[in-house]
């Protein structure tokens, strides 16, 4: 089932143009990967996706209905969260208290034990261990923040969950773990679109890859129709970085490596 699609969006800032012909199919259980380098449009995509900025061309679908979204909150009202790279966590408040922040539970007084336990089990769903759910948030690695924040989008009924560069600033190990959750979310019939600048993490658990170069299209494949090799090849430019390595004298060629 198709959650969200925009098709041919475009997007302008003054006279500049950020986004081209840009199109993006999300459905349930699958993770659609968007790459592109820095300067690709893939902030600009995020923020018409998650209704902070209009589009300006086009057309965005939610469930089969034409909208123009004027706020995240219109966006989580209709089942999209959007999880940012900077993460808008308070560190020294404690993980149950993140996990809630913004919909707390209680009505003249939070009612702490329910929110720590709901947290505990939301957690335990995704298979996330925490040793305590009362310890800061910030004592936490930048990959369990992340995790955290991918279990409470899940929670709080996400349909369509939109990960902003989650292992951008992460370690290998860290990473794995980031993947693992954004899998799980997958397997719990979540639409996830992966934004990243990483072909290989893309390539561990995507199911669709659209490439964005200068604002624009520049490849869009099935996992089935496209190798890793050529998924980065795409990302870095194809030709372009075909004519470069010549024009270097192809320094990556053993034979041709100028003497050290």
């Amino acid at each position: 089932m198709t959650l969200l699609e925009l098709a041919d969006v475009g997007k302008w800032y003054g006279p500049v143009r950020a986004l081209e012909g840009v199109s993006l199919s999300v459905a349930a259980g699958r993770i659609s990967c968007v790459l592109g380098d820095n300067g690709a449009g893939k902030s600009t995509l995020i923020k018409i996706i998650s209704g902070l900025h209009r589009h300006d061309e086009g057309r965005y679908t939610v469930a089969g209905r034409e909208v123009r979204l004027s706020s995240p909150r219109e966006a989580l009202d209709l089942g999209i969260a959007t999880v940012y790279q900077d993460l808008a966590v308070v560190p020294l408040m404690p993980v149950w208290r993140n996990f809630f922040l913004g919909a707390e539970l209680g009505s003249l007084r939070l009612d702490i034990p329910r929110m720590r336990a709901v947290a505990r089990e939301a957690l335990a769903r995704m298979g996330i261990e925490l040793a305590d759910v009362d310890q800061p948030i910030g004592t936490l690695s930048g990959g369990q923040r992340q995790c955290v924040a991918i279990a409470r989008a899940v929670h709080f009924g996400a349909k369509a969950l939109v990960l902003d560069e989650p292992t951008a600033a992460l370690g290998v190990k860290q990473s794995g773990v980031v993947l693992k959750y954004v899998a799980a979310a997958r397997e719990q019939g979540l639409g996830v679109v992966l934004i990243t600048h990483n072909p290989h993490h893309a390539y561990l658990v995507g199911d669709h890859f659209t490439l964005l170069r200068r604002g624009r299209m520049a490849g869009s494949h099935p996992r089935a129709e496209i190798s890793l090799e050529r998924l980065t090849t795409e990302m870095a430019g194809g030709s372009d970085l075909a004519e470069l390595s010549h024009e270097l004298g192809r320094p990556d060629d053993p034979k041709e490596r100028p003497p050290q």
